[in-house]
């Protein structure tokens, strides 16, 4: 019998936030498997800001999904039907090549083996221990290279990458300042996280918490928003600061640019400044895996998940990245896990 499956397909480019119309699920039946291919049911999506980036008709690092395109995104699932040698039915997996949809048919060399690890739940393996503690983790060792007693900035730090990221930088010896929105957040950062110091962008002036915080100026800064928020840091960097470009979060549902910093200053204060992309640091994610785990396991490092259920309403979970309305990771429970 032929088995239909749900999809989200891209039908006009959103202009802001995503709204009614811009995407429409449908149904589609599934095709029959060709040797070398797995059939993956969903278990979690992963919603990342870069995928709002995806719908729109712009250059970027991968292209951006077609009109009438099922929308692209990472995805953790078991293997309900197998035609390789490579992966067996009930094997857990993650895909890139799935996108947003119940089930998907992909070639094995799309998909990866997932490694649980003892004692954390599957979610791990979809943030923490997954391309976000990727991102964190080689951002802060590999780009910064951070000294003891340097000070780094880390905007948008309540969020996945950036509570990570600044949990990294503090076993690396680092001083960490985040910049959250709200109170909330900001008490999460410092009395759960370990963080020395936090900023709430909502409810102060970011250049003068800076000034108050690090008179002085800071080493570096951990970009994940852009716009005000980044002018503020970078203006405060010192001479030979670092600047790691995670992200633009500003930017991907505006209609106009936001501003940018005077770039003169690159020269003035011989800045660095790196932009960086979690995929090219895929080969070495053992190294992230060693490195994180053990603290990750026994408390050192600290995450959260946040699970909407229901792929039906992935669209409203997207939209809780530009608003602030979730903690941590979010994630789309799409079906239910497997047994462990």
């Amino acid at each position: 019998m032929a088995r239909t499956n749900r999809q989200w397909v891209l039908r006009q480019r959103p202009m802001g936030l995503i709204k009614p119309g811009d995407l429409e699920l449908v149904e589609a039946t599934l095709p029959d498997l060709n040797d070398g291919e797995v059939l993956i049911r969903t278990v979690y999506l992963s919603l990342d800001p870069t995928n709002r980036t995806w719908m729109n008709d712009t250059e970027g690092y991968l292209p951006p999904v077609p009109l009438g395109g099922v929308m692209r995104g990472l995805t953790l699932g078991v293997v309900e039907e197998s035609r390789s040698g490579r992966f067996a039915v009930g094997e857990v997996v993650t895909t890139a090549a799935g996108g947003w949809s119940d089930y998907a048919v992909v070639s094995d060399r799309e998909a990866s083996r997932v490694h649980r690890a003892p004692g954390l739940p599957l979610t791990a393996n979809m943030s923490v221990l997954g391309m976000t503690g990727m991102t964190a983790w080689f951002g802060v060792t590999d780009v910064l290279k951070p000294r003891a007693g340097e000070t780094l900035v880390i905007s948008a730090a309540a969020g996945a990458v950036g509570s990570i990221a600044g949990q990294v930088a503090r076993a690396h010896g680092a001083r960490v300042i985040g910049i959250a929105g709200g109170p909330d957040k900001c008490r999460w950062l410092t009395e759960e996280l370990g963080f020395d110091a936090a900023i709430d962008y909502k409810n102060e002036d970011v250049g003068d918490a800076l000034d108050r915080l690090a008179p002085d100026g800071v080493e570096m800064n951990f970009e994940n928003v852009g716009g005000d928020i980044m002018i503020a840091v970078f203006n405060r960097l010192k001479v030979h600061g670092r600047m790691a470009v995670c992200g633009l979060i500003s930017a991907y549902n505006a209609t106009r640019m936001p501003p940018s910093p005077n770039f003169g200053r690159i020269i003035t204060h011989r800045l660095n400044l790196q932009g960086f992309l979690v995929m090219d640091y895929a080969p070495r994610a053992k190294e992230m895996v060693t490195g994180m785990a053990p603290m990750v396991v026994d408390g050192r490092i600290k995450w959260k998940v946040h699970v909407a259920d229901g792929l039906e309403g992935a669209l409203d979970s997207l939209n809780r990245l530009f608003t602030g309305d979730h903690d941590g990771k979010l994630l789309v429970r799409v079906s239910e896990e497997p047994a462990a």
